[in-house]
C-alpha cells in the first residue's frame, strides 16, 4: 500500500496556493504567512523546538522583504533538514532579525506538499485599517 501511495503522490500536477497573512504589525503579519507557509509542508502545531537557527536580512521594500523572508526560511529549512513550527522576526529600520525554531524532518512528521518556490507576481503588503495583511503566491 505505501508503495502505490508514493507512486499517488509523484503523479500530481504542480499547483500555485495562495498564502493570506495578518498581523498587527508588519513583523506579525510576515510571521503568520511563514506559519502558514510551513503548515502546508507539516503539522507545525506538533513540532518541538529542539533546534533554533537565526539570521539576518535587509530591505526596505515590504513586498521584496516578505519574499525574501520566505525564501531564506524554505533555504534554511532545506540547508540545515530542519523543518519549522516557531518563527520570531523583528525589524530594526532596514535590517530584518529572525529566530527560527524546529527539529529536524523526519518521516512521521512529512505528509503535507512540498513548496518550492514563491512567486514574485501577486505579492502585496499593505496596512488595512489597524492591521497588516500580505499575500503571495507557491509553488508547490
Amino acid at each position: 500500500m505505501a508503495h502505490d501511495r508514493g507512486r499517488e503522490r509523484k503523479n500530481y500536477i504542480n499547483h500555485d496556493i495562495g498564502l493570506i497573512g495578518r498581523g498587527g504589525s508588519v513583523e506579525d503579519c510576515f510571521v503568520s504567512v511563514a506559519r502558514v507557509m510551513f503548515s502546508l509542508m507539516v503539522d507545525i502545531d506538533n513540532i518541538h523546538q529542539m533546534q533554533i537557527v537565526s539570521f539576518e536580512f535587509e530591505g526596505a521594500d515590504l513586498e521584496l522583504a516578505l519574499l525574501t523572508w520566505l525564501n531564506l526560511l524554505l533555504e534554511k529549512s532545506r540547508e540545515h533538514g530542519m523543518m519549522f513550527g516557531d518563527f520570531r522576526l523583528k525589524r530594526e529600520g532596514t535590517i530584518w532579525k529572525a529566530t527560527v525554531a524546529g527539529e529536524p524532518w523526519r518521516q512521521h512528521k512529512e505528509g503535507g506538499m512540498e513548496v518550492k518556490a514563491i512567486a514574485l507576481a501577486l505579492l502585496s503588503v499593505k496596512k488595512i485599517d489597524h492591521s497588516w495583511e500580505a499575500r503571495c503566491i507557491v509553488g508547490v
